[in-house]
């Protein structure tokens, strides 16, 4: 029996590290992502294709870019939305422009349709 309660209590004490590591990363990435923040200089508005047209989608792309030091996007990764979206809403994150900053940022931006 008191071994059992050994496992208990250090099995409690696991999960309690654990949540606090979580807590501590999430923070951490809200206070750079808040931090970091660059001005949009102009954001292109995506195309809806055709064919997302006719079958009446929409919804949100979510995109994750990264902009060099001049404002232009150097990179771009889908992070989630319709795949028939996602590609017009690439395009267009790789086209707008961003304020130059003194290093490259990674930022996400939402493109609703």
């Amino acid at each position: 029996m008191n071994t059992q309660k050994m496992v208990t209590a250090r099995r409690a004490f696991a999960l309690a590290v654990l949540i606090a590591a979580s807590a501590a990363v999430t923070n951490s990435a809200r206070a750079q992502s808040s931090e970091e923040k660059r001005p949009v200089k102009h954001l292109v508005t995506p195309i809806v294709p055709d064919l997302a047209r006719k079958l009446n989608l929409s919804g949100t792309v979510r995109i994750e870019i990264t902009i060099a030091p001049d404002g232009s996007v150097r990179r771009t990764r889908v992070l989630g939305g319709h795949p028939l979206l996602a590609l017009e809403a690439e395009r267009a994150a790789q086209k707008s422009t961003f304020e130059p900053a003194a290093k490259e940022t990674t930022e996400v931006i939402d493109f609703k349709f």
